[in-house]
């Protein structure tokens, strides 16, 4: 059964390395989203409304708008997925640690758009 692994890494600069312990292990396609959460929204910086039409680089580093990186695969099997959560915690550390990110997988019963392989 195919299924949709999705990480929500917080650690921006991990991304690289994320993706290319992926692609290690054979993760041939990736969605890459920049995202933020509600959290960093109420509690964190803040998503920034007051740029003016002319904005100067000065008031654009005023405060630094917290974003994630959502990226999201579709693999085949529970090895596929074990080996998956397995490379992304080499790089990022235990998932269960503070401000480091959350991943989870989800069933994908049907696709439309995109071939997958045949099971075998």
């Amino acid at each position: 059964m195919y299924q949709m692994v999705v990480l929500v890494l917080d650690e921006l600069e991990k991304s690289a390395d994320v993706l290319d312990a992926w692609e290690q292990i054979g993760v041939t396609g990736v969605t890459i989203l920049e995202s933020t959460g509600l959290g960093r929204l109420r509690f964190g910086a803040g998503m920034r409304d007051d740029i003016p039409i002319m904005p100067t680089l000065a008031s654009l580093m005023q405060t630094r708008e917290e974003q994630h990186r959502t990226l999201f695969t579709l693999v085949q099997g529970d090895e596929t997925v074990d080996h998956l959560i397995e490379a992304t915690q080499s790089v990022t550390g235990n998932l269960d640690g503070p401000n480091r990110g959350i991943m989870f997988v989800l069933p994908v019963m049907r696709t439309v758009g995109i071939t997958l392989p045949e099971e075998s």
